[in-house]
């Protein structure tokens, strides 16, 4: 059974460029500040955030910041990084 609300979808994506669409992308799969605690151990949210930005870079014809992005996205798969801890969190405040 075809859906007929797929055609004018598809035809409204080929108004804008593939550039364009890479960084709708990104921008959905970015974790924003108020999920930042919540998704920053996420490896599949962290990896499909890295992956998008890859697309990016090598759309904007930077293959080396692609590169960089496609093995932090690998390495979120694979176990090999972790979050490092929040900057804000843990610090001892001086007394003065």
């Amino acid at each position: 059974m075809s859906q007929p609300t797929q055609l004018p979808k598809t035809s409204q994506l080929n108004e804008f460029s593939t550039l364009e669409l890479a960084q709708a992308l990104m921008e959905r799969l970015s974790i924003s500040p108020n999920d930042w605690h919540r998704l920053k151990s996420n490896r599949n949210s962290r990896a499909r955030e890295q992956a998008a930005a890859a697309i990016v870079f090598l759309l904007k014809d930077q293959p080396q910041e692609a590169l960089a992005r496609l093995e932090q996205a690998t390495g979120w798969l694979d176990r090999s990084i972790s979050a490092p801890p929040c900057p804000s969190h843990g610090e001892k405040k001086s007394a003065d």
